[in-house]
């Protein structure tokens, strides 16, 4: 089978490659122009979003005066690369992302995830009364603004002492979160039900088939949720800012924050 199956994959390119010539011996002038200007508005977006990148880096590496130089100084020269350390060493910024990634942004991904996960599987592959009903109240919950919650929790975490603390930032995630529930719980209900019945079969019981079978198939929709988790945490300003009030406990959104009051007149600073 290997002998004869492995020719026929290696024909396969070439065939491919005579048939794109082919197609574009066959197009018309009518049909090149508009790969031409497609091509060239690509070509001009690309450029277009990047620009403010380059600009962006360029003036972070000139002089104080260069950065309010007209006509505009495109590339500096020489560039002063020593900018970018006097930015982050302007404050603590190893601590600050020690506290972001460490204390908050990884306990935060591991609690949504696991829990989102767990409620999804519930679900999606758990037959149980009243099922449906919650799973709508569940999604109702994403009509509710942050803003009504956020002096109610504030009172309960006060009243608990964890004020000064990471707790009011990472333990509300291990209680899932409605959004990454409905996304997990739609690529569980994707997954073939024959797959959960021949691991009951098999003896496993609901954890044993969602950590071994379905949990392992469901890498892709699981990295999103860790992704979008990991965004916000080391996004997060208002959190931190509320809750948190030591300097030896900040994050970087607060880091930053300051620092771009600090260096509200230096260009090249801010920009670094």
């Amino acid at each position: 089978m290997t002998t004869s199956t492995a020719p026929q994959q290696t024909a396969i390119a070439p065939n491919r490659a005579v048939s794109q010539m082919q197609r574009l011996r066959k197009m018309s002038a009518a049909q090149w122009a508009t790969e031409i200007l497609k091509y060239a508005v690509l070509l001009f977006l690309a450029i277009t979003f990047l620009l403010p990148f380059y600009w962006m880096v360029s003036s972070a590496i000139k002089n104080d005066t260069q950065v309010y130089t007209v006509p505009p100084v495109l590339w500096p020269d020489p560039q002063f690369w020593n900018n970018f350390w006097d930015a982050w060493s302007s404050e603590n910024f190893n601590l600050f992302t020690f506290n972001t990634v460490v204390r908050y942004a990884i306990p935060a991904t591991v609690g949504t995830v696991f829990s989102s996960a767990m409620v999804a599987y519930s679900f999606s592959r758990i037959r149980w009364i009243g099922r449906d009903t919650v799973f709508a109240l569940v999604l109702a919950t994403l009509m509710i603004p942050g803003w009504v919650r956020l002096v109610p929790l504030f009172i309960i975490f006060k009243k608990l002492g964890w004020l000064n603390t990471f707790w009011p930032l990472v333990v509300p995630n291990f209680f899932g979160n409605a959004f990454f529930i409905f996304l997990l719980r739609q690529f569980f209900m994707s997954l073939p039900d024959e797959l959960s019945d021949a691991a009951r079969i098999d003896g496993a019981n609901e954890l044993q088939t969602m950590f071994r079978i379905i949990l392992p198939l469901s890498v892709p929709a699981l990295a999103v949720v860790a992704l979008f988790t990991f965004m916000d945490a080391w996004n997060d300003y208002l959190g931190p800012l509320i809750y948190v009030n030591i300097e030896e406990k900040w994050v970087l959104a607060l880091g930053v924050q300051r620092l771009r009051n600090a260096v509200a007149e230096i260009g090249n600073r801010q920009l670094a």
